[in-house]
C-alpha cells in the first residue's frame, strides 16, 4: 500500500511538473484550451484542443488567433483579431471575433470596454489536435459522466 501511494504521489507531482514547465516555456498561463463552442467554425471545432504561447514581444496582429479572458467571465475565449490600433508607444488594442459569429465581440467584453489589450490575452493558438478535447465537452456537459 505504501509503494502504491507513493507511485500514485509520484505520477501526480511529475504531472504537476510537465505542466508548470510548460507554463514557462510557453509563456502562457494556459498552455492548452479546448474549444468549447462553435464560434470559430470552421477553423476550429468543439472539443478541438489548441496549443498556446504567449510571448510578451510578439507583436499582435489581425487575423491571428487569440485565447483571452474578459473581466466577470471565468471561462477564456478562443476568437480571432479583427482590428489592431498600435501606438508608437508600443500601446495595442485591438478587437475580436468568431468566424462563426456576424458581429464583432464588443457585446462579450466587461461594460463599457470596446477593445482588448495585451493584458487581456491568455495566448496565442500555434497548433491545434482536432476533437481531441471532446473529453472535456461530455464531462461539462454532462455532469454524471464526471
Amino acid at each position: 500500500l505504501y509503494y502504491q501511494v507513493l507511485n500514485f504521489a509520484m505520477i501526480v507531482s511529475s504531472a504537476l511538473m510537465i505542466w508548470k514547465g510548460l507554463i514557462v516555456v510557453t509563456g502562457s498561463e494556459s498552455p492548452i484550451v479546448v474549444v468549447l463552442s462553435g464560434s470559430m467554425e470552421p477553423a476550429f471545432h468543439r472539443g478541438d484542443l489548441l496549443f498556446l504561447t504567449n510571448f510578451h514581444n510578439d507583436p499582435i496582429k489581425a487575423g491571428e488567433i487569440v485565447v483571452f479572458k474578459v473581466e466577470g467571465r471565468d471561462i477564456p475565449i478562443v476568437h480571432r483579431v479583427i482590428k489592431v490600433h498600435a501606438k508608437e508607444t508600443g500601446y495595442i488594442k485591438f478587437l475580436t471575433k468568431g468566424d462563426n459569429n456576424e458581429v464583432d465581440d464588443r457585446g462579450l467584453y466587461k461594460e463599457g470596454q470596446n477593445w482588448l489589450e495585451k493584458k487581456d490575452v491568455v495566448g496565442r493558438a500555434r497548433g491545434f489536435l482536432p476533437y481531441v478535447g471532446m473529453v472535456t465537452i461530455v464531462m461539462n456537459d454532462y455532469p454524471k459522466f464526471k
